[in-house]
Protein backbone atom coordinates (compact mmCIF):
# COMPACT_ATOMS: atom_id res chain seq x y z
CA UNK A 1 0.00 0.00 0.00
CA UNK A 2 1.60 3.43 -1.00
CA UNK A 3 0.56 6.75 -0.52
CA UNK A 4 -0.67 8.74 -3.15
CA UNK A 5 1.51 11.50 -3.29
CA UNK A 6 4.72 10.69 -2.61
CA UNK A 7 4.28 6.88 -3.26
CA UNK A 8 5.54 6.14 -0.08
CA UNK A 9 4.64 3.80 2.48
CA UNK A 10 0.90 4.71 3.59
CA UNK A 11 -0.57 3.85 7.26
CA UNK A 12 -4.08 4.46 6.20
CA UNK A 13 -6.08 3.77 3.23
CA UNK A 14 -9.42 6.00 2.71
CA UNK A 15 -11.89 4.10 0.65
CA UNK A 16 -13.83 7.50 0.64
CA UNK A 17 -11.34 9.03 -1.01
CA UNK A 18 -9.48 5.97 -3.08
CA UNK A 19 -6.18 6.91 -1.91
CA UNK A 20 -3.75 5.79 0.94
CA UNK A 21 -1.58 8.25 2.64
CA UNK A 22 1.89 8.35 4.65
CA UNK A 23 2.01 9.81 7.60
CA UNK A 24 3.12 13.58 6.58
CA UNK A 25 0.10 13.21 3.92
CA UNK A 26 -2.44 12.25 5.90
CA UNK A 27 -1.83 14.85 8.57
CA UNK A 28 -1.40 17.36 5.55
CA UNK A 29 -4.47 15.86 4.38
CA UNK A 30 -6.54 16.11 7.92
CA UNK A 31 -5.32 19.83 7.92
CA UNK A 32 -6.78 20.77 4.74
CA UNK A 33 -10.24 19.03 5.58
CA UNK A 34 -10.55 21.20 9.27
CA UNK A 35 -9.56 24.04 7.15
CA UNK A 36 -11.78 23.94 4.24
CA UNK A 37 -14.58 23.14 7.03
CA UNK A 38 -14.21 26.60 8.87
CA UNK A 39 -13.85 28.80 5.40
CA UNK A 40 -17.01 27.01 4.21
CA UNK A 41 -19.09 28.26 6.82
CA UNK A 42 -17.31 31.13 8.41
CA UNK A 43 -17.07 29.28 11.52
CA UNK A 44 -14.18 31.66 13.05
CA UNK A 45 -12.95 34.99 12.61
CA UNK A 46 -9.62 36.18 13.21
CA UNK A 47 -9.16 37.76 16.69
CA UNK A 48 -11.92 34.79 17.77
CA UNK A 49 -11.44 33.34 21.63
CA UNK A 50 -12.86 30.05 21.37
CA UNK A 51 -13.75 27.91 23.82
CA UNK A 52 -13.25 23.55 22.88
CA UNK A 53 -15.93 21.31 24.68
CA UNK A 54 -13.20 19.00 25.59
CA UNK A 55 -14.29 15.18 26.59
CA UNK A 56 -11.37 13.43 26.60
CA UNK A 57 -12.05 11.56 23.73
CA UNK A 58 -10.31 11.54 19.84
CA UNK A 59 -12.55 14.05 18.52
CA UNK A 60 -12.25 16.54 20.89
CA UNK A 61 -8.94 16.35 21.66
CA UNK A 62 -7.88 16.50 17.90
CA UNK A 63 -10.04 19.13 17.45
CA UNK A 64 -8.41 21.06 20.27
CA UNK A 65 -4.64 20.11 18.43
CA UNK A 66 -5.78 21.08 15.51
CA UNK A 67 -7.26 24.86 16.26
CA UNK A 68 -3.61 25.30 18.70
CA UNK A 69 -1.74 24.09 15.79
CA UNK A 70 -3.40 26.55 13.34
CA UNK A 71 -2.50 29.42 15.61
CA UNK A 72 -6.36 29.89 17.24
CA UNK A 73 -6.76 31.36 20.47
CA UNK A 74 -8.37 28.02 21.67
CA UNK A 75 -9.12 27.02 25.31
CA UNK A 76 -10.85 23.65 26.70
CA UNK A 77 -13.68 23.16 28.60
CA UNK A 78 -13.83 19.77 30.35
CA UNK A 79 -16.93 18.60 32.52
CA UNK A 80 -16.49 15.99 34.74
CA UNK A 81 -19.86 14.08 34.31
CA UNK A 82 -19.74 11.37 37.56
CA UNK A 83 -19.73 8.36 35.37
CA UNK A 84 -17.13 6.32 37.43
CA UNK A 85 -14.06 5.41 35.61
CA UNK A 86 -15.25 6.76 32.58
CA UNK A 87 -15.26 9.77 33.70
CA UNK A 88 -11.94 9.94 36.00
CA UNK A 89 -10.06 8.56 32.62
CA UNK A 90 -11.67 11.20 30.50
CA UNK A 91 -10.58 13.36 32.79
CA UNK A 92 -6.59 12.48 32.59
CA UNK A 93 -6.74 12.35 29.21
CA UNK A 94 -7.58 16.51 28.89
CA UNK A 95 -5.45 16.97 31.51
CA UNK A 96 -2.49 15.08 29.84
CA UNK A 97 -3.65 17.02 26.50
CA UNK A 98 -3.22 20.27 28.30
CA UNK A 99 -0.09 20.04 30.18
CA UNK A 100 1.65 18.59 27.09
CA UNK A 101 0.49 21.97 24.95
CA UNK A 102 1.02 24.36 27.70
CA UNK A 103 -2.79 24.99 26.70
CA UNK A 104 -5.50 26.11 29.28
CA UNK A 105 -7.95 23.85 30.64
CA UNK A 106 -11.26 24.47 32.14
CA UNK A 107 -12.80 22.12 34.78
CA UNK A 108 -16.43 22.11 35.73
CA UNK A 109 -17.21 18.63 38.09
CA UNK A 110 -21.01 18.29 38.25
CA UNK A 111 -20.71 16.76 41.30
CA UNK A 112 -18.03 18.59 43.26
CA UNK A 113 -19.63 22.17 41.63
CA UNK A 114 -23.08 21.57 41.06
CA UNK A 115 -24.13 19.16 43.16
CA UNK A 116 -25.26 16.50 40.96
CA UNK A 117 -23.98 14.03 38.02
CA UNK A 118 -25.47 12.46 35.10
CA UNK A 119 -26.43 9.14 36.62
CA UNK A 120 -28.17 10.68 39.25
CA UNK A 121 -29.81 13.04 36.95
CA UNK A 122 -31.37 10.47 34.81
CA UNK A 123 -32.77 8.74 37.76
CA UNK A 124 -34.30 11.38 39.25
CA UNK A 125 -35.87 12.91 36.15
CA UNK A 126 -36.37 9.66 33.90
CA UNK A 127 -34.40 11.25 31.27
CA UNK A 128 -32.15 8.70 29.15
CA UNK A 129 -28.66 9.39 30.42
CA UNK A 130 -27.47 10.80 27.08
CA UNK A 131 -30.63 13.91 27.30
CA UNK A 132 -29.48 15.10 30.81
CA UNK A 133 -25.82 14.41 29.83
CA UNK A 134 -26.25 16.60 26.40
CA UNK A 135 -28.82 19.16 28.45
CA UNK A 136 -25.62 19.72 31.09
CA UNK A 137 -23.09 20.17 28.61
CA UNK A 138 -24.87 22.89 26.39
CA UNK A 139 -26.27 24.45 29.10
CA UNK A 140 -22.26 24.80 30.65
CA UNK A 141 -20.58 25.43 27.79
CA UNK A 142 -22.87 28.36 27.00
CA UNK A 143 -22.42 29.33 30.70
CA UNK A 144 -18.70 29.09 30.70
CA UNK A 145 -18.37 30.91 27.27
CA UNK A 146 -20.72 33.67 28.25
CA UNK A 147 -18.88 34.31 32.06
CA UNK A 148 -15.19 34.28 30.27
CA UNK A 149 -16.09 36.43 27.41
CA UNK A 150 -15.62 33.38 24.69
CA UNK A 151 -16.87 33.97 21.26
CA UNK A 152 -17.28 30.76 19.93
CA UNK A 153 -17.95 27.23 21.28
CA UNK A 154 -16.12 24.43 19.09
CA UNK A 155 -17.39 20.93 19.27
CA UNK A 156 -15.71 17.65 18.07
CA UNK A 157 -18.90 16.61 16.34
CA UNK A 158 -17.15 14.37 13.16
CA UNK A 159 -18.73 12.99 9.99
CA UNK A 160 -20.51 9.81 11.43
CA UNK A 161 -22.12 12.11 14.12
CA UNK A 162 -23.99 14.14 11.84
CA UNK A 163 -24.84 11.83 9.28
CA UNK A 164 -26.44 9.62 12.30
CA UNK A 165 -28.00 13.12 13.34
CA UNK A 166 -29.34 13.78 9.76
CA UNK A 167 -30.42 9.82 9.33
CA UNK A 168 -32.83 9.86 12.37
CA UNK A 169 -34.05 13.73 11.77
CA UNK A 170 -35.03 12.63 8.33
CA UNK A 171 -36.56 9.28 9.46
CA UNK A 172 -39.16 11.04 11.85
CA UNK A 173 -39.06 14.23 9.30
CA UNK A 174 -38.35 16.68 12.33
CA UNK A 175 -38.18 19.48 10.15
CA UNK A 176 -37.12 22.42 12.30
CA UNK A 177 -34.17 20.02 13.46
CA UNK A 178 -33.31 19.72 9.75
CA UNK A 179 -33.24 23.40 9.45
CA UNK A 180 -30.67 24.05 12.32
CA UNK A 181 -28.29 20.88 11.60
CA UNK A 182 -25.52 23.28 10.16
CA UNK A 183 -21.78 23.00 11.22
CA UNK A 184 -21.73 26.97 12.71
CA UNK A 185 -24.77 28.57 14.36
CA UNK A 186 -24.53 32.57 14.73
CA UNK A 187 -24.65 33.46 17.92
CA UNK A 188 -27.72 34.84 19.51
CA UNK A 189 -29.08 35.96 23.02
CA UNK A 190 -26.15 36.06 24.24
CA UNK A 191 -24.41 32.89 23.54
CA UNK A 192 -21.67 32.49 21.58
CA UNK A 193 -21.54 31.32 18.20
CA UNK A 194 -21.27 26.97 18.00
CA UNK A 195 -19.05 25.66 15.11
CA UNK A 196 -18.35 22.02 14.18
CA UNK A 197 -14.94 21.93 12.69
CA UNK A 198 -14.27 18.00 11.97
CA UNK A 199 -17.86 17.39 9.91
CA UNK A 200 -15.28 16.16 6.67
CA UNK A 201 -13.99 13.89 8.65
CA UNK A 202 -14.34 10.44 9.85
CA UNK A 203 -14.15 9.02 13.56
CA UNK A 204 -11.72 6.62 11.73
CA UNK A 205 -9.76 9.89 10.66
CA UNK A 206 -9.88 11.54 13.71
CA UNK A 207 -8.52 8.82 16.01
CA UNK A 208 -5.58 8.28 12.87
CA UNK A 209 -4.90 12.01 13.93
CA UNK A 210 -4.31 11.54 17.79
CA UNK A 211 -2.29 8.01 17.19
CA UNK A 212 -0.15 9.65 14.57
CA UNK A 213 0.18 12.87 16.83
CA UNK A 214 1.24 10.79 20.29
CA UNK A 215 -2.34 11.96 22.01
CA UNK A 216 -3.56 9.88 24.69
CA UNK A 217 -7.15 9.81 24.51
CA UNK A 218 -10.43 7.78 25.71
CA UNK A 219 -10.65 4.89 23.83
CA UNK A 220 -13.55 3.49 25.87
CA UNK A 221 -17.57 3.78 25.08
CA UNK A 222 -19.80 5.69 27.42
CA UNK A 223 -20.62 3.05 29.60
CA UNK A 224 -24.58 4.80 29.53
CA UNK A 225 -24.27 5.04 25.88
CA UNK A 226 -25.76 1.23 25.23
CA UNK A 227 -29.25 1.61 23.63
CA UNK A 228 -28.73 5.01 22.23
CA UNK A 229 -30.54 5.37 18.91
CA UNK A 230 -27.79 7.31 17.35
CA UNK A 231 -25.54 4.04 17.80
CA UNK A 232 -28.17 2.39 16.01
CA UNK A 233 -28.13 4.67 13.16
CA UNK A 234 -24.33 4.52 12.98
CA UNK A 235 -24.28 0.93 12.50
CA UNK A 236 -26.98 1.16 9.82
CA UNK A 237 -24.57 3.80 8.18
CA UNK A 238 -21.33 2.09 8.51
CA UNK A 239 -22.94 -0.44 6.78
CA UNK A 240 -23.87 0.99 3.63
CA UNK A 241 -20.61 3.26 4.11
CA UNK A 242 -18.71 -0.60 3.97
CA UNK A 243 -20.33 -1.54 0.66
CA UNK A 244 -20.55 1.76 -0.86
CA UNK A 245 -17.76 4.05 0.51
CA UNK A 246 -18.74 7.67 0.54
CA UNK A 247 -22.06 7.40 1.12
CA UNK A 248 -22.20 8.89 4.42
CA UNK A 249 -20.06 12.45 3.06
CA UNK A 250 -22.23 11.86 -0.06
CA UNK A 251 -25.65 11.84 1.71
CA UNK A 252 -24.40 14.69 4.68
CA UNK A 253 -22.47 17.14 2.64
CA UNK A 254 -24.94 16.72 -0.11
CA UNK A 255 -27.85 17.77 2.40
CA UNK A 256 -25.55 21.01 3.01
CA UNK A 257 -24.93 21.41 -0.75
CA UNK A 258 -28.77 21.05 -1.63
CA UNK A 259 -31.39 20.70 0.87
CA UNK A 260 -30.84 22.28 4.00
CA UNK A 261 -32.26 25.50 2.86
CA UNK A 262 -35.57 23.95 2.06
CA UNK A 263 -36.18 23.29 5.88
CA UNK A 264 -35.11 26.89 7.13
CA UNK A 265 -38.76 28.10 7.22
CA UNK A 266 -39.59 25.74 9.73
CA UNK A 267 -37.12 27.17 12.68
CA UNK A 268 -39.05 28.20 15.17
CA UNK A 269 -38.56 31.80 15.57
CA UNK A 270 -37.34 33.04 19.23
CA UNK A 271 -36.38 36.70 18.42
CA UNK A 272 -40.41 37.89 18.94
CA UNK A 273 -39.41 38.53 22.77
CA UNK A 274 -40.93 34.89 23.79
CA UNK A 275 -38.01 34.07 25.66
CA UNK A 276 -37.17 35.24 29.42
CA UNK A 277 -34.93 35.46 31.80
CA UNK A 278 -34.31 31.80 34.13
CA UNK A 279 -35.48 32.96 37.61
CA UNK A 280 -32.43 31.13 38.61
CA UNK A 281 -29.41 31.10 36.51
CA UNK A 282 -30.56 34.07 34.40
CA UNK A 283 -30.22 32.44 31.25
CA UNK A 284 -32.76 32.84 28.65
CA UNK A 285 -35.54 30.35 28.50
CA UNK A 286 -38.77 29.87 27.43
CA UNK A 287 -40.04 29.26 30.71
CA UNK A 288 -39.39 30.84 34.20
CA UNK A 289 -36.66 28.31 35.08
CA UNK A 290 -35.11 26.52 32.68
CA UNK A 291 -34.66 22.93 31.72
CA UNK A 292 -31.12 22.31 33.43
CA UNK A 293 -31.84 24.46 36.68
CA UNK A 294 -35.27 22.13 36.86
CA UNK A 295 -33.16 18.97 36.60
CA UNK A 296 -30.42 20.47 38.98
CA UNK A 297 -33.29 20.94 41.48
CA UNK A 298 -34.53 17.69 41.33
CA UNK A 299 -31.09 15.44 41.16
CA UNK A 300 -30.01 17.31 43.89
CA UNK A 301 -32.80 15.90 46.01
CA UNK A 302 -31.88 12.52 44.73
CA UNK A 303 -29.71 10.18 46.39
CA UNK A 304 -26.58 9.85 44.75
CA UNK A 305 -26.51 6.73 41.93
CA UNK A 306 -23.76 4.87 41.34
CA UNK A 307 -22.87 3.80 37.63
CA UNK A 308 -23.22 0.10 37.55
CA UNK A 309 -26.59 0.54 39.50
CA UNK A 310 -29.59 -0.30 36.98
CA UNK A 311 -31.79 2.79 36.97
CA UNK A 312 -34.96 3.40 38.02
CA UNK A 313 -37.84 3.13 35.15
CA UNK A 314 -40.64 5.13 35.23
Amino acid sequence: MKCRVCRGPAVIDLPRHNANFCPEHFLAFTRRQVVRAIEDFEMIAPGDRVLVAVSGGKDSLALWDLLLEHGYAADGLHLGLGIGDYSDQSTRCARAFADDRGATLLEIDLRADRGFDVPTAAAATGRPPCSACGLSKRHLFDEAARDGGYDVVATGHNLDDEAAVLFGNTLTWNTEYLGRQVPALPARHGFARKVKPLVRLTERETAAWCVLRRIDYQVEECPLAAGNRHLGYKEVLNTLEARSPGTKAAFYLGFLDRAVARFRSDIASDSDGGLQTCNRCGSATTNETCAFCSVVERARAHQPVPVSAPRRRR
